[in-house]
């Protein structure tokens, strides 16, 4: 009988998978401080999260080491940290009061990542001429700093949750819908930058890093209510589009 050869695989093609685990244990770790009502902490580890979600796909791809496994896992951990974790903190900091309604909500969104989330898989596959300029529907990441804005203005001793907290089940219920709409939204993988306007994003990007360590929630807010600005302006170009489409 000849022996079966064992199959082996490099070590670091498995870095990837190893990057989305920390992902998933970055959301893990934000649910057992939501459970404890430290809410800046859980933020600070779904951003956390956000901030390595595109790195374990790019490593994938640069170590030739894409996957099905990772592919999976890489959602799983996104649904997680995306879906379930801004809406369990945004429910157990802010909408306890009239909790039945809230809750409503809660699983609105919760259901509208887990949909977004589905649909990319099912498209990922699909042949495609190019790269596409935008992502179909408000991303997972960006449905989730998007959820947690007001959450954030109360880091920052903007506090009107106490007060607006009936509105904010809505405008939670809205984002989910955004994530599962047809609305094109910005990929960064379209953006391109002149060679010779390089020098000029580096030290931008600098000054976001300091930025980023000594006004980290003054940053995000920044940074998330542009893009809240950029999505209203896709929305108003697709709700255009789709009224002067020809009836057939």
């Amino acid at each position: 009988m000849q022996n079966e050869r064992k199959e082996t695989l490099p070590l670091l093609q498995l870095l990837p998978n190893f990057v989305t685990i920390i992902g998933l244990c970055a959301g893990l770790t934000a649910i057992r401080f939501i459970i404890v009502g430290r809410f800046e902490v859980a933020a600070t580890l779904i951003f956390f999260a956000a901030a390595i979600d595109g790195l374990d796909g790019l490593l994938a791809r640069k170590l030739n080491a894409t996957s099905a496994i990772g592919a999976e896992l890489d959602s799983l951990s996104d649904f997680l940290n995306f879906g379930v974790a801004p809406a369990l903190m945004v429910y157990q900091a802010a909408l306890t009061e009239s909790y039945t309604t809230n809750w409503m909500f809660v699983l609105m969104y919760v259901i509208c990542a887990c949909l977004r989330l589905a649909r990319f898989n099912v498209n990922r596959n699909k042949p495609t001429i190019g790269a596409k300029p935008h992502f179909i529907g408000v991303p997972a990441p960006g449905g989730a700093a998007l959820a947690m804005f007001p959450m954030i203005l109360s880091f920052e001793n903007m506090n009107w949750l106490t007060e607006y907290f009936y509105a904010y089940g809505i405008y939670l219920g809205f984002i989910g819908l955004l994530m599962a709409s047809s609305v094109p939204t910005l990929s960064s993988k379209s953006i391109r930058v002149p060679k010779d306007r390089a020098i000029f994003v580096l030290v931008g990007g600098a000054l976001f890093a300091g930025l980023a360590i000594t006004q980290f929630w003054k940053l995000v807010l920044i940074v998330t209510a542009a893009y809240m600005l950029v999505i209203a302006f896709n929305c108003l170009t697709y709700l255009a589009k789709l009224v002067r489409r020809p009836k057939p």
